[in-house]
């Protein structure tokens, strides 16, 4: 018996990467002094960007 671990759906995986890719982001602007609303918009920005790119480039062919 192979165990195996379970198959994450492309879309969680997508979300996870640009959770935790716009948070890094978010806390990188406000380190460097930037507003908190800019850097909450550019998060968010970063956010749906990136689990855009990771959802339909992602993955295997």
């Amino acid at each position: 018996m192979h165990l195996r671990p379970p198959s994450i759906d492309r879309g969680i995986t997508s979300f996870l990467w640009a959770l935790g890719l716009g948070l890094f982001i978010w806390l990188g602007l406000l380190a460097i002094g930037t507003g908190q609303g800019t850097a909450l918009i550019l998060a968010l920005l970063s956010f749906g960007g990136i689990f855009l790119f990771v959802r339909t480039q992602g993955g295997d062919v």
